[in-house]
């Protein structure tokens, strides 16, 4: 096995430890501790340190990982994905991003999305069959992939200058733990970039009450949406200031949106139109956000938080 890139970026996630190369495994430099790397090279360090948390998402991502990926490819997902898209590139702008590190990376959905704006990428998850999805769409060096516990990164500190999480907030319930981490791997000044479902609406949340508990891809024991006034104050707690906070889609969101989740939405992939019939519902959503009083009533929050200059919690 050849040495893995960003191997420097590595340590062990509960002792610290900078990790090296030996035979097939990582092992840590003063303990010992090995790390299997899997047959396509990706680090499985949730293999020996995980949380209990950590753990039932991971059987629970790998029970549902071929379902997840086929909704992804629907052409009503992929027409409201592309809104969606568009809303959070306005907010990461045109800059370069520099290192990044894509949190509970799926199947690398920010990375593709940002593209040439990514100087080198490191996605990390808990679920290793999303892992290798992630490998398949991103074949790059520039990109490498490594399996961990979002509260317990096996990355060394300020390692990035932006860090992004799609949909994978939601799935931590130690919200401080999660941000403390993301806090910790990023470089002075550097960038959280988030895209997340939202419940601040009383709509969406007597809604995701039933839909949770009823749907056997969701898990109401460990997900749970953000809402604004949990969400701020542990950003600030660890340090981070919130730069933006805005939310996006509404009831064509709901309808055109969860086809991994309600069985009559996959249905939709087969009527004529749906595309155009998806960008209409989209332009709707995105002009009942914003309409006076609306601004904080969508489903989906778009998110900005800055770590100080001097790297120091304020």
């Amino acid at each position: 096995m050849e040495a893995p890139p960003f191997l420097e970026m590595l340590k062990s996630p509960l002792s610290d430890e900078a990790v090296r190369k030996h035979e097939d495994y990582l092992v840590s430099e003063r303990t010992h501790r090995r790390f299997r790397v899997s047959a396509s090279g990706i680090p499985m360090f949730a293999e020996e340190q995980c949380s209990a948390e950590g753990r039932r998402q991971q059987e629970h991502y790998e029970r549902i990982a071929s379902k997840y990926l086929e909704n992804l490819g629907y052409p009503h997902t992929q027409e409201y994905m592309a809104y969606l898209d568009r809303v959070f590139l306005a907010e990461v702008g045109e800059e370069k991003l520099g290192d990044c590190a894509e949190i509970c990376c799926g199947a690398g959905e920010a990375f593709q999305l940002l593209g040439s704006r990514v100087g080198r990428g490191m996605g990390i998850d808990i679920s290793l069959s999303m892992l290798e999805a992630a490998r398949r769409n991103l074949s790059s060096p520039n990109y490498f992939f490594v399996q961990g516990d979002a509260t317990m990164l096996p990355v060394r500190d300020a390692m990035f200058d932006s860090v992004f999480i799609f949909g994978g907030i939601h799935h931590v319930n130690d919200r401080i733990g999660l941000f403390r981490e993301i806090f910790r791997i990023l470089k002075p000044g550097g960038r959280f970039y988030f895209r997340e479902p939202v419940s601040d609406f009383f709509l969406w949340r007597w809604l995701r009450a039933v839909i949770y508990r009823m749907s056997p891809t969701l898990d109401s024991k460990t997900e749970r949406p953000l809402l604004f006034n949990e969400t701020e104050p542990p950003l600030r707690h660890v340090g981070f200031r919130l730069r933006s906070w805005k939310t996006f889609g509404f009831l064509g969101y709901c309808l055109l949106m969860n086809s991994d989740v309600l069985v009559f939405n996959r249905g939709l992939r087969l009527m004529p139109g749906i595309r155009a019939m998806t960008r209409l519902a989209a332009r709707l959503d995105d002009w009942t956000t914003r309409l006076p009083g609306m601004a904080r009533n969508g489903l989906i929050a778009v998110g900005v938080g800055e770590k100080p200059a001097n790297g120091m919690a304020q």
